[in-house]
């Protein structure tokens, strides 16, 4: 035989085994677009669980600054965004009338003092002619009286004088601590009255290098929440940055909105380059809890029920539990079963998951679970292991999206 037939009938041979081998593959593995469900596989690997919520960075501390006594802005000496001390003047208002004021109460004093000495003279004088028997003890009496009335007076117009001096050094308005201007409210030229409530001529933050992000977490959340715990962060104006904190405080006070309950946690947040500015929205993810290594399931297997018709096989329902027992029966078990959940074993829930059995149907396992995120559920106990492809949807539902 010649060398090019011999190569000939070895490629021929090659090709009908290549075949042969081809042919079984596709007669025990079913395409991929035939398969009715669609899986993921149970892995080892870490899960952190975390909580979602939005909120609102804020400084620490801040502080109103208003003013007790009315009159027309004379000075400003504060802008937006400036840093000022404790006792640093913010602005001056139109002392005039103030000043005023307290002449006219020092006046009403020096008369009040002048009406008190004429008054003890008189009385000292008439306790001699009582003696002497020229004028009656109740006369004496109505003397002790103007006495006292006019010493009452002089404290009277002593308090009016000091009234006034605190008005007047109010007009002068100091920043009570050290921080810096988030809002200025008034200008030069314009008048602020003080009749009924203090007007809000400053906004400001004691330091911005410490800020809180003031987030709000469902009722359902709540009880996963603990003083420490790790927050990462986003922010719209960084958002190739993720930033972090720690919860400081949960508070009991409630909000409900449209139904929904909510509670309010504080969140600490270092900020010494001060990137972070008062106002932002904060995408928050608490971090509840992290385990660096478990066996984990996909959590989309803990929604996937099958339909009735996938259970069953020429109309006789295949058993489905390791147990052999009829699905049918389980989920008549319970009349509260939700097809989830299912009981619970040694005060553990039982949850419900699938793997695809024999002529593709659904085959169910009972698994109880730990932490759990959108991707990853910890597997704590069943008889499930690494490598096992667990149903996450059918696979009309996987084509329609």
């Amino acid at each position: 035989m010649k060398p090019w037939m011999k190569r000939g009938a070895v490629a021929l041979v090659l090709l009908a085994v290549a075949a042969a081998v081809a042919m079984q593959y596709v007669t025990q593995n079913p395409k991929a677009e035939d398969a009715k469900f669609r899986t993921a596989a149970v892995d080892e690997g870490a899960i952190t669980q975390v909580v979602l919520a939005t909120g609102t960075l804020q400084p620490v501390i801040t502080v109103n600054v208003g003013t007790q006594v009315s009159g027309t802005v004379l000075e400003r000496r504060a802008d937006f965004n400036d840093h000022v001390t404790k006792g640093q003047i913010l602005l001056r208002l139109d002392p005039a009338n103030l000043q005023a004021r307290l002449r006219q109460a020092r006046a009403q004093l020096a008369a009040s003092e002048a009406a008190a000495v004429l008054a003890r003279a008189t009385f000292e004088r008439n306790g001699k002619l009582v003696g002497e028997g020229f004028i009656s003890a109740l006369t004496l009496d109505q003397g002790r009286r103007e006495v006292d009335a006019a010493q009452a007076n002089v404290e009277l117009g002593r308090a009016q004088v000091e009234s006034a001096q605190t008005d007047l050094d109010n007009s002068v308005i100091r920043s009570p601590i050290d921080g810096v201007v988030i809002r200025r409210n008034t200008d030069v030229g314009q008048t602020v009255a003080a009749s009924f409530q203090t007007p809000d001529l400053y906004l400001l933050a004691r330091d911005l290098r410490q800020m809180v992000i003031q987030t709000n977490v469902s009722e359902a959340d709540v009880g996963l929440i603990r003083d420490g715990q790790k927050v990462h962060f986003t922010v719209d104006a960084y958002p190739e940055r993720e930033f972090e904190g720690t919860v400081q405080q949960f508070r009991l006070n409630s909000a409900s909105s449209q139904g929904v309950v909510t509670y309010t946690i504080i969140v600490d947040v270092a900020n010494p380059d001060e990137s972070l500015k008062p106002g932002m929205t904060a995408q928050t993810r608490i971090v509840v809890s992290s385990k660096p290594r478990v066996m984990r399931l996909p959590t989309a297997g803990l929604r996937f029920r099958p339909d009735e018709d996938s259970l069953k096989i020429k109309g006789a329902q295949v058993a489905a539990s390791a147990a052999s027992a009829p699905v049918s029966a389980q989920e008549k078990a319970s009349s509260d079963d939700d097809g989830v959940l299912i009981a619970t074993r040694s005060g553990a829930r039982l949850y419900r998951v699938y793997t695809v059995g024999e002529k593709q149907v659904p085959k169910l396992h009972e698994v109880t679970i730990g932490i759990a995120n959108t991707r990853f559920t910890e597997l704590i106990s069943g008889d499930l292991k690494a490598g096992d492809e667990v149903i996450t949807r059918t696979a009309e539902a996987a084509g329609k999206k």
